[in-house]
């Protein structure tokens, strides 16, 4: 892809009390836009997506009314990254030379809820009456099944969720920001077996936004872009065993997060070897872990001494999640994907602080992962 990000820009996660999710959308483009030094102006394209927010462009009325095409689309968890996917094809296809990507929600406490029907996600109530439709359980059932194919135990999750309040701890955005002890998390209240109180992210409010335009044009803003090598967005095939499936396949086939990361390292011709630092969907630690695996980044079962020996931390080989991830900055569903994307260009321009990866890392890669089963996934580098 002939595509570079100009400047990326962040409403924190958390909570914030008398703040419309619109607002922070225009803080999160605001922000994006100074990074870039660009004024809204110079916007020829933008993209938006939120679960709460009906029309996330009607954000423009803040921004101004400049006349440009404002598409919204959303895609569960995977949402951000399809609106950088959206606004690079657009580019691609000649729309115009820069574009904005906004994602926004304001999720209110507790567990993500998919409402009084199911009618509207294609399940029937059966499905929520037996329980399912709660994540956590759902999420916990799924977990259950992987550590019981492949022998991941109970320390492995433990050590996830450690990993994850420490870089939070260092990370100035974050929501969460103290590092819990191993036995704080091991001794947590259980939620749904295996995953206890600290094993989930929380539903949250923010924002995040990313300019990007034609490679060509960003050399005249900057040095040194940060090129999209590859944004690949995938769907589940038959057989696959996704979030609210509502039965297990008899004949099992690879996921949407197998698919669009193998086609994102091929368009971008690296591999899983070649990346400096990574971001993957980490609902609850049970997904960060099968996403190492499906990812690329080591066998099924072989994540128990890549997160034993340190290997996905800070200093380790392929640092996960660096700045705390979900679990650290809670998810406002839209704004999660480009959180990520936002994170990896910091750590790729060696500006991430207290929690900047060493080694000047050159590649990163995004991935997210939502209902009902899809993924997309980035390869940035400079």
């Amino acid at each position: 892809m002939d595509i570079a990000i100009l400047g990326t820009g962040l409403m924190p996660f958390g909570r914030h009390d008398g703040v419309t999710p619109i607002e922070m959308g225009v803080t999160a483009a605001h922000a994006a836009l100074d990074d870039a030094g660009l004024g809204w102006n110079d916007v020829q394209l933008a993209f938006a997506g939120s679960l709460e927010v009906l029309q996330p462009d009607t954000m423009i009325r803040h921004m101004g009314l400049t006349g440009i095409p404002f598409t919204t689309l959303y895609n569960g968890c995977a949402t951000g990254g399809n609106l950088l996917l959206s606004a690079a094809n657009a580019i691609t296809a000649g729309a115009g030379d820069i574009a904005i990507a906004i994602g926004m929600d304001k999720h209110p406490r507790g567990a993500f809820s998919v409402g009084d029907t199911l009618e509207s996600i294609g399940l029937g109530q059966w499905y929520g009456e037996t329980g399912l439709a709660l994540n956590p359980q759902y999420f916990a059932m799924k977990t259950l099944r992987y550590m019981h194919d492949h022998g991941i135990t109970e320390d492995c999750l433990h050590r996830t969720a450690v990993k994850a309040f420490h870089n939070g701890s260092l990370t100035d955005h974050a929501w969460r920001r103290k590092a819990i002890p191993y036995e704080e998390i091991a001794k947590a209240s259980m939620v749904c077996d295996p995953l206890r109180k600290f094993h989930f992210c929380s539903p949250s409010e923010g924002a995040a936004a990313v300019v990007l335009c034609r490679t060509d044009v960003a050399r005249r803003y900057t040095s040194t872009p940060v090129l999209l090598r590859a944004d690949v967005f995938r769907t589940r095939l038959y057989g696959s065993f996704e979030t609210l499936s509502p039965s297990m396949p008899v004949k099992h086939a690879p996921s949407p997060s197998v698919q669009a990361s193998r086609a994102a390292f091929e368009m971008a011709g690296v591999g899983p070897e070649d990346i400096d630092v990574a971001q993957v969907q980490d609902t609850e630690v049970g997904h960060e872990i099968m996403h190492l695996a499906e990812c690329g980044f080591c066998k099924d079962g072989e994540q128990e001494a890549l997160v034993r020996d340190g290997e996905t931390a800070l200093g380790g080989r392929i640092p996960v999640n660096t700045d705390g991830g979900l679990l650290a900055n809670g998810e406002p569903i839209g704004a999660s994907g480009l959180r990520q994307v936002h994170e990896v260009c910091l750590q790729l321009r060696g500006r991430a602080g207290r929690h900047q990866v060493p080694g000047n890392p050159k590649t990163g890669l995004t991935h997210v992962y939502g209902f009902p089963g899809v993924s997309c996934v980035t390869v940035l580098s400079v």
